[in-house]
């Protein structure tokens, strides 16, 4: 064969090794477009509850707080008169500035409890690791065993056990949850108690992502145990103050148990909040539709609330 007859013989192609066939991501979406039903399946049990145990009473708590609720003999339509009625009434003001202010305390009160907690118990260390399981526990303990343990240390006698403790230092005995003037107090103070671990472990996880360089740079710089937290501390958990604030506040909101197991409201309506009030209204007093446009203007105080924090927190960081 001549060297011109070769060069114009098409070229053999040369068997490739067959390797792995990778898949584009158009294959891949069309071969998972048939499975999308299975995230749902596993979702299902959780969203059928949530629809039938919140969703659905919540609708009919919105639609009853228009209507006269009369059992076996049917509704009735009333508009805004439910509204009007509670909040004319002087027991749903006088809630309401209870609300305000258990809420108040117990949020400051566990925020700054918490945020102490955290800086004294940070670390790797395995003995703080079993105090922080430890501050931890009034956390994972029922809230009806948390107020019955408080009830009884609030004792109003001379032997009660928080009575004791004053009479060391020279106080005399308090009524506590038996006192008009200190029966708000009190509530806050278990309130505090129950609320500060929690508030604690969210704020530990926020130091973990503070650059530990800042705090070198603030040592290097002469910056002391003050004007580090003041300067590298506080300015890095800006995002958990508003998350936990936003927590703190529905909560203070939502007090229920606590208050009713301890005092139900009094003495003299004292700690009479708007959840117990609510109860009080629907299910002693049988009047369901006040008691629905009472829960229906506490769940928009709280969402107004969580909208303002969270509009605020976005105008910062922009």
């Amino acid at each position: 064969m001549s060297v011109r007859e070769a060069e114009a013989r098409p070229a053999r192609r040369v068997p490739q090794a067959a390797g792995p066939v990778r898949r584009t991501p158009a294959r891949r979406n069309r071969r998972g477009a048939g499975n999308w039903w299975i995230p749902w399946l596993f979702l299902a049990p959780a969203l059928i509850l949530f629809v039938y145990f919140k969703f659905i009473p919540m609708a009919q708590a919105l639609s009853m707080s228009a209507q006269e609720v009369r059992p076996y003999l049917g509704n009735l339509w009333v508009g805004t008169a439910n509204y009007s009625e509670i909040l004319s009434s002087d027991g749903f003001r006088s809630a309401t500035w209870n609300t305000i202010v258990l809420a108040v305390g117990q949020t400051a009160g566990s925020m700054m409890l918490g945020f102490v907690l955290a800086l004294l118990v940070e670390g790797q260390t395995r003995k703080l690791s079993f105090i922080r399981s430890a501050a931890f526990l009034p956390v994972v303990v029922p809230i009806a065993v948390v107020a019955e343990l408080w009830r009884i240390m609030y004792h109003p006698t001379a032997d009660g056990l928080l009575n004791q403790i004053l009479g060391l230092v020279g106080l005399g005995p308090s009524g506590f949850i038996n006192d008009p003037d200190t029966s708000l107090a009190s509530i806050v103070v278990t309130g505090i108690w129950r609320g500060a671990p929690y508030d604690m472990m969210i704020f530990l996880a926020g130091l973990a992502g503070i650059d530990r360089g800042l705090y070198e740079a603030a040592v290097v710089d002469g910056a002391s145990t003050k004007q580090r937290i003041l300067h590298v501390t506080l300015p890095g958990l800006r995002p958990v103050f508003a998350i936990l604030f936003v927590l703190a506040a529905v909560r203070g909101f939502r007090a229920f148990t606590e208050v009713f197991l301890l005092t139900n409201g009094g003495p003299n309506g004292s700690t009479e909040v708007l959840m117990t009030l609510i109860y009080k209204l629907g299910f002693e007093q049988n009047r369901l539709g006040i008691a629905s446009a009472g829960a229906v203007l506490l769940f928009l105080a709280t969402l107004v609330l969580t909208v303002c924090v969270q509009l605020l927190r976005r105008r910062r960081v922009a």
